[in-house]
């Protein structure tokens, strides 16, 4: 079961305070402390009302190259009965504190904190906040990879304290994921799952993987290794991992350590097509010369 998440309430510092902060941006990952998502760093959209959010990932040489995150922030009675303007995109949505309402495909399903849906590319939907609570959410997207011969994933709507945690083997019950969808199912090109270390836990290896992360505390403190940098992590902090960017971490304590994360999976690595380059298929077989 979960505790309580954190949330940025924006706000700001006062003048007296000191800049120091422990914000972060190299090639190979990022560092966005929750001190730094105030007012005057949130944005807005297109077709959501009483609505702000904080950018804490988007399309970028260099950095989240595959997919945008957002904390998005919801007064009550604010929502949209049009979210999504890019018909490519996929999402996940995980809520963090409030009560959304939200309705796919006529249905209406109402997500409470810990809440998961998962929503396929093209498909309809709207949100809004129907209760007297500000309501605040991830929102993760992603523009979908199609396969032929692999139907589109299915709708998920799911609450993580409802899901059996996956432990990690070795690990005595100190590590453990929260998946929300089958990981042998194919037609899903990416992820987001929640992450548990128990105090003192360890990630014991420097993970080294074409996986591009995203990795937003939910709760507690680590200290993490990211490329050739030890940095400290609390609750409401973002990473945001390059592919191939070694990480692991140890789980500070007095109380669990845990992250949503998002990773891209699934797929073929693309491959780039030279200019004036043939772009056929290569022949199954290849005539005897």
């Amino acid at each position: 079961m979960s505790g309580k998440y954190f949330a940025p309430t924006g706000g700001h510092p006062g003048q007296d305070q000191l800049l120091t902060d422990r914000a972060v941006f190299t090639d190979a990952y990022a560092v966005i402390p929750k001190g730094t998502m105030r007012d005057i760093v949130t944005s807005f959209l297109p077709f959501w009302d009483k609505t702000r959010l904080w950018v804490i990932a988007r399309p970028l040489s260099g950095f989240a190259e595959t997919f945008s995150q957002y904390i998005m922030e919801v007064s009550p009675g604010g929502g949209s009965d049009h979210p999504e303007t890019d018909a490519r995109a996929e999402a996940v949505l995980f809520v963090v504190e409030g009560q959304a309402t939200l309705t796919v495909n006529g249905e209406t399903h109402v997500l409470e904190s810990g809440g998961y849906a998962f929503l396929p590319p093209g498909i309809a939907w709207t949100l809004h906040n129907q209760s007297d609570d500000m309501l605040r959410f991830h929102w993760i997207r992603k523009a979908y990879e199609a396969v032929p011969g692999l139907d589109l994933p299915d709708v998920v709507i799911a609450n993580e304290n409802e899901i059996a945690p996956t432990v990690m083997p070795d690990t005595d019950g100190k590590w453990a994921t929260t998946r929300f969808v089958d990981p042998t199912d194919l037609r899903h090109d990416m992820h987001v799952t929640v992450v548990t270390f128990e105090p003192g836990a360890v990630i014991p290896f420097l993970e080294t993987h074409v996986m591009e992360h995203g990795l937003y505390v939910l709760e507690g403190k680590a200290v993490y290794r990211l490329n050739q940098d030890w940095v400290e992590v609390e609750a409401g902090d973002y990473m945001w991992l390059r592919a191939f960017c070694p990480q692991a971490c140890y789980a500070g304590g007095p109380g669990k350590f845990r992250y949503l994360l998002y990773k891209d999976v699934n797929r073929h690595m693309g491959l780039p097509v030279a200019s004036g380059s043939n772009t056929q298929a290569f022949p199954q077989k290849v005539a005897a010369e």
